[in-house]
């Protein structure tokens, strides 16, 4: 399990980070008016298993909430994320279907 302490929002570099062990995931974004476009989830292998990749957005769908932004997700991991899990979908602009 992930810790929300763990997850960094790399401004500079546009990207959330959490380091685990020797491994470092991320996902890409690009920040527009009160929208955040997440555009590339990146996850090694050694690491990519569902748990954890689930945990790391959770994470940062409450961490993107907490900041009362709406996201839109052009990843196609990240949205499909969003289809299987319904209760995020209130985070989607209006209008915005996935």
């Amino acid at each position: 399990m992930i810790d929300a302490a763990e997850l960094v929002d790399n401004e500079f570099q546009r990207q959330f980070e959490i380091k685990t062990e020797d491994h470092f995931a991320k996902i890409e974004y690009s920040l527009q008016e009160r929208k955040i476009f997440l555009t590339k989830l990146i996850i090694p292998e050694a690491i990519n298993d569902e748990n954890f990749t689930s945990d790391f957005l959770k994470i940062v769908f409450q961490h993107i909430e907490e900041r009362n932004l709406s996201i839109v997700p052009t990843s196609p991991e990240i949205a499909k994320f969003i289809r299987r899990n319904r209760q995020y979908k209130k985070l989607l602009p209006v209008g915005l279907r996935i």
